[in-house]
């Protein structure tokens, strides 16, 4: 039988289905404390090690090799950690891409762009990321993240999300407010004003729209209220409905939980879709009708993609869709 990714996107970029948490981590306790958490959970968020606000101030460097040799040793057991480097106008960030690509260029899931204030400063780090995999004799391109959190960035964001080897956009929500001067109160750094502020509805869905519009995920800001499971629950699940972010960052344990219930696929949403797509490929991918509605490629793909997502936040599947697409 064929499989929906060779029906549903012959020659197509598939779209990125990756995990819908990120959890920073900066210290190399933090980070140790990240791999367990995934060790017990499963592969159901990814990793950012940080080495922007991580590093200690004149230990740099040690910094991107400690996550260098966490990223190539046993503990990264799903290969789902990335690395956030220092942003354009800090001095290290070449050698946080030296030092990362050369070692761990293979196992890195994505480097993090932070803080550009222009599409030429993203053009340039992606470039010289691409020039250090072809020195390191990467055969693969590395994912690249870039955080929106400035007027700049948010100005060229159409621009960003066409570059090569981009994988997800990300809103910076505290230093995009603190970019406003005092126009944007503090106090919308958490909820509801970090959804009602009309400056940042706007910009949350310019996010998003210039995201998906290039095949890219859009990954949501941090909620401030760190042990409050309930309240990032909300915040992710307003993020995921009212605006369409497919992806939240975490910086606190129980925060990887919350995100990951609250982005994942309804399980009635995932059980029609599996029954549609193993209906489907026993068509040989030709439209069908199913519980008196008609389906064909159109709604494969959205069912596709939901069912991936489905597995990756952990949701058990059908035995029979384990067995022909995974």
């Amino acid at each position: 039988m064929i499989h929906p990714n060779e029906a549903l996107f012959p020659g197509e970029k598939p779209f990125p289905v990756i995990p819908s948490c990120e959890h920073f981590a900066g210290s190399e306790k933090m980070i140790m404390k990240a791999f367990s958490f995934q060790e017990e959970k499963g592969p159901v968020f990814d990793i950012t090690q940080d080495c922007e606000d991580g590093a200690p101030h004149g230990k740099e460097v040690e910094h991107a090799k400690m996550i260098v040799q966490l990223t190539n040793s046993e503990h990264n057991k799903y290969k789902m950690a990335g690395a956030r480097v220092h942003d354009h106008s800090n001095s290290f960030w070449k050698s946080d891409v030296d030092i990362l690509v050369a070692g761990a260029g293979d196992k890195l899931a994505y480097i993090t762009i932070p803080k550009p204030t222009a599409a030429s400063q993203v053009k340039e780090m992606i470039e010289y990321i691409q020039n250090a995999a072809q020195k390191a004799g990467l055969k693969r391109e590395i994912p690249i993240h870039v955080l929106i959190e400035t007027h700049g960035a948010l100005w060229d964001v159409e621009e960003i999300a066409a570059m090569p080897w981009l994988q997800v956009l990300d809103f910076g929500l505290m230093d995009f407010i603190s970019g406003h001067h005092g126009a944007i109160a503090l106090s919308n750094m958490k909820s509801p004003g970090q959804f009602e502020h009309e400056l940042l509805r706007r910009a949350k869905a310019t996010v998003v729209a210039a995201a998906l519009a290039h095949g890219v995920v859009p990954a949501h800001n941090v909620t401030l209220d760190l042990k409050n499971y309930d309240q990032t629950r909300a915040d992710a699940k307003r993020a995921r409905n009212d605006f369409g972010f497919m992806r939240m960052w975490s910086i606190y344990p129980t925060q990887i939980d919350a995100i990951v219930e609250a982005m994942q696929p309804e399980h009635s949403e995932v059980e029609r879709g599996t029954a549609v797509l193993l209906q489907a490929q026993d068509a040989n991918w030709g439209p069908i009708q199913h519980e008196g509605d008609l389906h064909d490629r159109a709604t494969y793909r959205g069912f596709w993609t939901i069912i991936q997502r489905a597995k990756l936040s952990g949701q058990k599947l059908p035995a029979e869709a384990e067995k022909r697409w995974f």
